[in-house]
């Protein structure tokens, strides 16, 4: 009994090709082969759409949307979180963080009684410490696991406020409408720490003065020390935590020199935004999305397609365009199967948060929502 349950939750928390056939839960959203995909539900302060579709061997692309109270009391905060965690090197990490970093949230608001960003960053702080137990406790016998890392983006709309934060490339865009012309413009919220963008490029360089090869070109890809494009993520202790930068750890992932100072931070970039009358909606999605697209292209199929399906219309879109750009069709692409399909396209996560005025000032009424991106959904009575 206790083998069938697990099965059961592991097809719903990690979608895998081996059925072509949708399963239907109203509540939980569907799957469809490598896509799942919830096309509509309903948070405190609007309506949202999630899709998650698999390229990887394991999905490493982990979300969660929570709706209702932030904090561990009851008195509040109330509003909605959205996480999206992009994992590399595995799901370890990003699955991780799926569990512990909102339990951290809700207990750090409940210690200051409120939202605000010190919360949000201790609550990253505590998640990657948290992982770094995880990685020292299996380093024996499983040491490859201190390679394994995450991008973490997260969204909390509490009180009128938006706090975006963010460390690696996942990316949050806002549409907001023009009111003079009527038309809805994309603006990106979240700082990227890619090294493909200079800046990252020059801020990795400041921080490491004495290291000329903090930031290399490899293969006409620019990352650091020749191994990640990315300055910043939860996890990756290979490049963090000198004991953890050697034998038996694989030698691709040794540094030839030792390491003086951690090389990737998890220090997440933080944003808060006062929320407009026009302030239509926002996308929270994965780089596998905006490797396929612009910010303004998201933002217009938002804009110009119904609300329901929405995120499943994107996650459509998107690979339609990797179809197109190896000269394949997009119905033969579907029949690639999980790890082959890594060749093509990233997994790709997309959750759109509808922003209704009408409902903004009322953060308490309604049901909670719990849902995780290719998992369930827990809804009860506030």
């Amino acid at each position: 009994m206790l083998a069938t349950l697990m099965k059961l939750l592991s097809a719903c928390l990690w979608p895998s090709s081996s059925s072509g056939k949708s399963s239907d839960s109203s509540s939980a959203g569907r799957q469809d082969g490598l896509l799942w995909y919830k096309d509509s539900g309903h948070h405190l302060l609007g309506e949202f759409s999630m899709a998650v579709v698999q390229a990887n061997n394991l999905l490493e692309d982990q979300s969660q949307l929570e709706s209702g109270p932030l904090s561990t009391l009851d008195s509040g905060p109330y509003g909605t979180f959205v996480g999206v965690y992009d994992g590399h090197g595995g799901p370890e990490t990003s699955r991780f963080v799926n569990d512990h970093l909102f339990q951290h949230l809700k207990r750090f608001a409940a210690e200051e009684a409120c939202m605000s960003m010190d919360v949000i960053r201790k609550a990253y702080e505590a998640t990657e410490e948290g992982f770094l137990g995880v990685v020292t406790k299996q380093w024996p016998v499983k040491p490859q696991i201190a390679a394994v890392g995450s991008c973490c983006l997260v969204g909390v709309i509490c009180g009128g406020m938006l706090y975006i934060a963010n460390v690696g490339d996942s990316r949050a865009v806002l549409g907001r409408a023009v009111k003079a012309t009527g038309e809805v413009i994309a603006l990106q919220l979240s700082a990227e720490h890619n090294v493909s963008i200079e800046s990252v490029r020059q801020e990795m360089h400041s921080l490491h003065p004495d290291d000329s090869h903090i930031v290399v070109l490899k293969h006409n890809v620019w990352r650091v020390k020749g191994l990640i494009q990315i300055s910043r993520s939860i996890g990756d202790v290979y490049l963090k935590k000198a004991e953890f930068n050697r034998e038996p750890l694989y030698t691709k992932y040794r540094l030839r020199e030792p390491m003086k100072r951690p090389i990737l931070s998890g220090e997440p970039s933080i944003t808060e935004h006062e929320i407009q009358p026009h302030d239509q909606f926002l996308i929270f999605a994965s780089d596998g999305l905006w490797e396929q697209m612009s910010n303004q292209e998201a933002v217009d199929i938002v804009q110009n397609h119904p609300r329901n399906g929405i995120a499943r219309r994107l996650v459509k879109m998107a690979l339609q365009a990797a179809a197109k750009k190896r000269e394949m069709r997009y119905t033969d692409l579907k029949k690639i199967e999980r790890g082959v399909r890594r060749h093509f396209h990233d997994d790709i996560t997309v959750v759109v948060i509808f922003l209704d005025n009408n409902v903004m000032s009322s953060a308490k009424g309604g049901s909670s929502v719990s849902i995780r991106g290719g998992g369930m959904t827990f809804p009860k009575k506030l």
